[in-house]
């Protein structure tokens, strides 16, 4: 391996930290509890995202599920297809948008619109489309990607991944959501054997 390849590898890893430090910088504790408020009354979440944060989206929704709480990833392509169907007036959509203005991604704001579903938006633009339509604007910092053109999706990824994870964190406290519970819905794994050990 070059030496410069292994130094921008253990680069990544400051910028990354460096990134999830200044986060708390940026933490609106009123936009985060209306968030969780508005997540922990719904029926059934939605969540939507293209490219990186699609995918970080769907980790997202497996975290909800595994405490419980309905949630469904809906492609941007399938949403305007019919797969908004999933959603009824009071649930709540969550969209993904580092800049703010994914094209795919506003007819389907539309949509929650009009069905009366409730909109969170994590972005890093708090003026965008997005952000601007929607109920609770949670942002979304990122001081650079990892690599050396600042381009892929490294960082932001993460900065998302935080983002869902606080929020997975809160809703366990407030829905005062019990081992014991995830034990039944985790019997596979090491996790399972763990928590259904007698």
């Amino acid at each position: 391996m070059k030496k410069q390849s292994l130094e921008a590898a253990k680069a990544a890893y400051e910028i990354e930290y460096e990134c999830i430090k200044g986060m708390l910088d940026y933490f609106n504790e009123e936009a985060f509890s209306e968030a969780v408020d508005l997540l922990k009354n719904a029926e059934r979440i939605g969540t939507s995202g293209c490219g990186h944060s699609g995918i970080i989206c769907q980790h997202f929704v497996h975290l909800l599920n595994c405490i419980e709480q309905p949630a469904k990833f809906i492609s941007p392509a399938e949403a305007v297809h019919g797969g908004t169907g999933f959603l009824q007036k009071g649930d709540v959509m969550v969209f993904a948008s580092r800049g703010g203005k994914t094209a795919e991604l506003l007819p389907i704001m539309e949509i929650c619109k009009k069905k009366g579903v409730h909109i969170i938006t994590v972005t890093e633009n708090l003026e965008s489309p997005l952000a601007v339509g929607a109920d609770v604007v949670l942002k979304q910092y990122v001081n650079r990607e990892t690599d050396k053109y600042n381009a892929q999706g490294t960082t932001s990824s993460t900065a998302l991944c935080m983002i869902f994870h606080a929020l997975q964190t809160a809703l366990i406290e407030e829905t005062d959501y019990q081992n014991e519970q995830f034990a039944l819905i985790h019997p596979g794994g090491a996790v399972g054997e763990r928590l259904n050990k007698k």
